[in-house]
């Protein structure tokens, strides 16, 4: 059973989780005796590769699943891989392109067989990397593919109920087909989410364009950062409190290069300070226009074609033209009719799609909607209930303000991988909505039609399988066992980011076709950012892989790693040098269980996380600890008596009944902590525990008590030894999960527990009849004469050579357990007990009735001058970081990070100087 020297997290992760998954240990018991604990994994892109985003919420998953399984639950982790629409279309449609071809070339139904060749063979990569981070998903519940993947969106039975919910949802009036302004990609040829598209600030121009008035009588004046949308404007706007133009309003201008006029109007939209405070309305072209128009019954003038050309719309000198090329050309036009008043550099955000870098374009297209009044009001009304709870709480403002002015859905896609919408057509424009081609037939056959029905081409939005998934997934439309038991489940982790895109969506759709809520918590997790604050980006090469963190990766590795497939522009030489910068020597293997409690160490309230590897770093020490703590234990308690026969008498000091205690304290405040969803009060309290109490503390006193000669009393230390470990490390495991499982292994036998795995163990918690408080406050006695005795030895910093050999003076009588406390820690002189402390100019400390005393004689020359010589260093290392502070070069350009830790240099300086000169001046002839 001995273990090895050090920790290799790569061969005990490989091994343990093979055969965890192996066992069926991540499978839902069907135990109906025990209460049943569901979490909803959201399901991520079939095209995915693991992101920090995912190991973070993965994380916190997967630390919950485990705690309620070991705390006897029926845990059942529902997890599975979304169809991801336009994401998986691409990849395909790139595919063909290196062989030369388009999916038009292999028409609609040859292109959908592709895509799922494709799925089959690498669309679990995601799956695949979340094992390596010891996800204890149950993999092969309501898999219907045979991949250990859990569910497919696109799988026959979720394609089922998604057409069920569709149907009934038409048939209910809730959803219905018109036309509408949609985000248009003109490249993808589709409809996106506002989640598709992304919005950065870029360099670009404003025009200001003179519209003349119908009348002769002059001209106002208006701005606009997209010339060639003009060709659709259908007023000109301003404020109504806006004096300025208030002879103007009623009258008619002419739309430059038209033709036509249009009307000056008044709305509150309309910002006074912006511009020249007259704007431009094209309501076909622009989302608050298209608001404005809606308010006042404009008409709507499209002036592009789908692939962002200029249309009929148009005059005729820009039919044909691409938009920025229209725009070009219109510019010109207006120069040469003086009518473009001015032309400058102007930052705006524009909306790209996050799929293919286009510009998107706002435009009216016929689409699929589903009407939301009535679902949002379901959806207030659970939350407001508190049958649904956000943590952080706040999160609950956020999603009811949205809900409140929620729009209508657009549900349809113009592409040809997801859930082809269930409507045909007869060549009168009739519409029928079924489950099937045969229901749609006999349903136009009721409508006196029988010729051909055409399917309508579009796909489902991929968020509305998404939504449906916390009762698809259980098994809904039919009634299952599964769906009556997990439903709701527990919590869903998601980011804020799609509070609207899904979890309210999923609350709404839920509640609509099922009578409940989906979950009955939301934690909202923290956003990943890097170790300075920033967005994560490909673009600045601040992105980090979980598995390179896990597995480590060199410099060159790395460089060659972030900079190929970048999506849009050169940033090579960028992302070089961040990478050079921050990871000189790359990324050392860190294994997963140090991610892992990193990450949770983390998990606050905070809407942000600064990701730093050094954490990491600290993290891992604390596996090593914990490795190192194990040895010792094995190495002292393995073939000896540890206590296991209860009649056998022992004799428990207070410091073993003080570690007791202290871990009946933290398995109650990780119970706490867990309830209340802060995993960072679980990360600290378990590492405060294993590193400071047990590690630092008891291991170290333990060392000296089992050198004790009393057979009672090395029993009862090798007892505590074994089960405080045993139960710290069952306490651990659901953060921690390979290193606890590898040491529990070893030290269960020895703490009198049995089983195959600690996954399935008890989890530990609090006994208050074991807290010993007396225990308490003896050992935070002898802690603080450690401590103290620790700190005048340092505050003294004695180099020189004694006349005497210093010695440790306390008043009072000591007790045991500081008197062995100090003789395995302080590891120098005798304490010696006096009932007064000698005439000395030693440093003292008072503790409640004792003073101690570190009595040196000292040869008081020698000691001056080297105390002067240390002063005198650390002055000229003052001068020269305050040199460097001064220097703006360095504080603006240096990383943030390398600044800091100057400051904090020069903070430490300054401290140690002062302490040398307090001591200098004690020593003064």
């Amino acid at each position: 059973m001995e273990l090895p020297k050090s920790f290799d997290p790569h061969e005990v992760e490989t091994r343990w989780y093979s055969l965890w998954e192996a066992r069926g240990y991540f499978r839902h018991s069907f135990d109906l005796q025990k209460p049943p604990y569901c979490i909803q994994l959201p399901p991520p892109n079939v095209t995915g590769t693991l992101h920090m985003g995912h190991a973070f919420q993965q994380t916190l998953m997967d630390a919950l699943i485990r705690y309620h399984r070991m705390r006897g639950f029926d845990a059942n982790w529902v997890v599975g891989t979304d169809h991801a629409g336009i994401a998986t279309q691409i990849v395909v449609e790139r595919q063909l392109e290196t062989e030369g071809k388009t999916r038009h070339d292999l028409g609609r139904e040859g292109f959908v067989k592709r895509v799922w060749e494709w799925k089959q063979q690498s669309g679990s990569t995601i799956t695949r990397q979340m094992r390596r981070l010891g996800a204890s998903a149950n993999w092969t519940f309501a898999d219907t593919e045979g991949q250990k993947a859990g569910y497919f969106t696109m799988d026959s039975r979720m394609s089922r109920a998604v057409i069920e919910v569709f149907v009934r949802l038409h048939e209910e009036g809730l959803i219905y087909r018109g036309k509408r302004l949609v985000n248009w990609d003109p490249e993808l040829g589709t409809a996106v989410s506002d989640l598709e598209v992304d919005s950065e600030e870029e360099d670009g121009r404003i025009w200001e364009i003179r519209y003349p008035l119908e009348d002769g009588s002059g001209s106002v004046v208006v701005a606009t950062t997209r010339p060639e949308t003009m060709l659709g404007d259908v007023a000109v706007a301003v404020n109504p409190k806006d004096e300025r133009y208030t002879k103007l309003v009623g009258k008619r201008v002419q739309l430059p290069l038209t033709g036509r006029t249009i009307p000056v109007i008044t709305d509150d939209y309309v910002d006074p300070e912006f511009g020249t405070g007259c704007v431009k309305i094209t309501p076909a072209h622009d989302f608050n226009d298209y608001a404005v128009g809606q308010r006042h019954e404009l008409p709507q003038i499209g002036v592009m074609t789908l692939d962002a050309k200029m249309n009929e719309n148009a005059p005729n000198a820009y039919r044909g033209l691409d938009r920025f090329e229209a725009r070009k050309r219109i510019v010109v036009d207006l120069k040469s009719q003086n009518l473009l008043a001015s032309e400058k550099p102007y930052k705006l955000r524009v909306p790209r799609s996050s799929r293919t870098g286009v510009i998107v374009e706002p435009l009216l297209t016929d689409q699929w909607f589903v009407r939301m009044d009535s679902l949002a009001k379901h959806g207030l009304a659970v939350v407001a209930r508190g049958d649904v709870r956000f943590f952080p709480e706040h999160w609950t403002t956020w999603y009811r303000q949205w809900l409140d002015k929620i729009q209508d859905w657009c549900i349809s896609r113009q592409l040809w991988w997801g859930h082809q919408i269930p409507a045909w057509y007869d060549d009168k424009g009739n519409i029928y909505v079924a489950r099937s081609e045969e229901e749609a037939k006999t349903r136009a056959a009721a409508n006196a039609y029988r010729g051909a029905l055409r399917r309508d081409d579009d796909v489902l939005d991929t968020w509305f399988s998404s939504a449906l998934v916390p009762f698809t997934s259980l098994g809904w439309p039919e009634k299952t066992p599964d769906l009556g038991r997990f439903l709701p489940s527990s919590v869903l982790i998601t980011g804020f980011d799609i509070i609207f895109f899904w979890v309210a969506r999923m609350i709404m759709m839920t509640m609509h076709f099922t009578g409940k809520v989906p979950f009955r918590h939301v934690y909202i997790n923290a956003i990943v950012r890097d170790a300075e604050g920033d967005k994560m980006s490909k673009s600045k090469g601040n992105t980090l892989d979980p598995l390179d963190i896990i597995d480590g990766i060199t410099l060159p590795e790395l460089i060659e790693k972030s900079t190929v497939g970048l999506f849009r522009g050169d940033h090579k030489g960028r992302i070089e040098k961040y990478i050079k910068t921050h990871y000189p020597n790359g990324i050392p293997s860190f294994g997963a269980d140090a991610l892992r409690f990193t990450l949770t160490s983390l998990a606050s309230f905070a809407q942000t996380l600064n990701f730093d590897l050094n954490r990491c770093e600290g993290y891992r020490n604390f596996c090593n600890k914990l490795w190192n703590a194990a040895r010792f234990v094995l190495m002292n308690t393995e073939g000896k008596d540890c206590g296991l026969d209860e009649k056998a008498s022992v004799e428990l000091s207070a410091w073993d009944r003080w570690i007791v205690s202290m871990l009946q304290r933290t398995e109650a405040e990780v119970d706490t902590a867990f309830a209340d969803y802060r995993f960072d009060n679980v990360a600290s309290a378990i590492y405060r525990f294993v590193w400071d109490e047990y590690c630092d503390w008891y291991v170290e006193v333990a060392k000296k008590q089992l050198q004790s000669r009393d057979a009672k009393a090395q029993r009862g230390t090798r007892r505590t030894l074994v089960r405080a470990l045993e139960a710290a490390l069952r306490l651990a495991h659901p953060i921690i999960p390979f290193i606890t499982e590898e040491l529990w292994q070893k030290v269960a036998p020895l703490a009198g527990k049995t089983g195959e795995t600690l996954m399935l163990a008890s989890y530990p918690r609090c006994q208050p009849e074991k807290i010993d408080e007396a225990a308490e406050r003896e050992v935070d006695t002898a802690k603080g004469v450690v401590n103290a005795a620790r700190n005048l030895r340092s505050e003294l910093k004695i180099q020189s050579q004694y006349s005497v050999p210093p010695s440790f003076y306390i008043t009072g009588t000591p007790s045991s357990a500081t008197t062995s406390a100090f003789s395995a820690l302080v590891r120098q002189s005798d304490l010696k007990m006096v009932e007064e402390l000698p005439d000395s100019e030693s440093p003292v400390a008072v503790l409640g009735q004792h003073r101690l005393m570190l009595h040196v004689e000292m040869d008081p020359a020698a000691e001056r001058g080297r105390l002067q010589k240390e002063i005198s260093r650390l002055e000229g290392e003052i001068a020269k970081a305050n040199a460097k502070l001064s220097n703006p070069n360095f504080v603006e350009r240096a990383p943030a990070a390398v600044v800091a830790q100057e400051k904090e240099r020069l903070a430490t300086f300054l401290t140690t100087l002062e302490q040398l000169k307090v001591q200098l001046d004690k020593l003064k002839p």
